[in-house]
């Protein structure tokens, strides 16, 4: 890696352990009680530390991960549309937080972004970065997803009109269960491969991703933190958060990606609920909020049909 590709990755790397520092620290003030506690791992690969906050007042389970990972060359999912690099050394860095709130009405929430660095044959650097942010709600409410949504928007905006909508159709693309037909949540932005504009331009906006996140999610866990629940409500989150593991499991790039890299098994897997309720068949009772959800977890133009 040439010296001063070394150097904007050092630079990126700063970014994402203050980004992994700040979302931990409102994720801390959200809940009032608990606090995260780091697990600084090493590996043959790598390094990275791990924050999990358990059991607090608000969420059930936050985990947000930061991780620095090199090789001598790159996994077979990394270059599937790269042959070039087959071989090659890389580094992969990023930051990439599940949170799992106890409060049936307070949503999931998943961010991610991460840097890859590798060099063709010859010597020339190639980068590439990604990311973005998905809101998974059991009891959606329109304000909340509007709220989201503009966030997202408002971030995307100074990169081009047309960023918002190609990352929120990507988002629906990919957070989609096949086997259900359905999304995983109410989408959000996801983008891979960016390096469309020059380094600078797309760390600003990894920038903006990572901090926009926090805009977008810690309102809406504040408006509904404190709202009461059922028994039944509790249930209803438990079975769905079976989606959740689904599509970490069977679909997710990242989780394969870390896996079949060899990575840290636990720190790939702290995406998972610490709990979750599996039945067979159910059917939600018909005009129950619980049946109306399947109504949002479909490519849908938020802004336009909730403003």
């Amino acid at each position: 890696m040439s010296a001063d590709m070394q150097d904007r990755i050092d630079t990126v790397k700063a970014f994402f352990l203050q980004l992994q520092a700040d979302i931990c620290r409102g994720l801390e003030a959200l809940d009032g009680t608990a606090v995260f506690q780091e697990d600084a791992w090493e590996s043959g690969h790598g390094h990275g530390r791990t924050r999990v906050l358990k059991d607090g007042a608000v969420l059930e389970q936050a985990g947000v991960n930061f991780s620095h990972v090199r090789g001598e060359k790159m996994p077979a999912p990394a270059t599937a549309k790269r042959p070039e690099l087959a071989g090659q050394p890389f580094q992969a860095l990023g930051v990439s937080l599940v949170i799992h709130p106890q409060n049936p009405h307070v949503p999931t929430s998943h961010a991610n972004v991460r840097l890859f660095a590798s060099q063709t044959q010859a010597g020339e650097p190639v980068w590439w970065f990604g990311g973005g942010f998905d809101l998974t709600p059991f009891y959606p409410r329109a304000e909340d997803v509007l709220h989201w949504h503009q966030t997202a928007a408002n971030l995307c905006q100074p990169f081009g009109e047309d960023v918002y909508a190609r990352y929120k159709a990507w988002c629906d693309e990919y957070f989609y269960l096949k086997h259900r037909g359905e999304t995983r949540g109410v989408g959000g932005l996801f983008f891979d491969d960016l390096n469309a504009w020059d380094f600078d331009t797309c760390f600003r906006f990894v920038q903006a991703v990572g901090q926009g996140y926090m805009a977008a999610y810690f309102p809406i866990v504040e408006r509904r933190k404190d709202e009461a629940w059922t028994d039944a409500q509790r249930r209803f989150q438990l079975y769905r958060r079976g989606r959740y593991v689904e599509f970490n499991l069977v679909f997710d790039r990242g989780t394969h990606f870390g896996l079949q890299f060899g990575g840290r098994t636990e720190s790939i897997l702290m995406s998972l609920p610490p709990l979750v309720r599996w039945e067979y068949n159910y059917q939600p009772p018909a005009g129950s909020a619980e049946a109306g959800l399947i109504d949002w977890l479909k490519p849908r133009d938020w802004l336009s049909e909730l403003r």
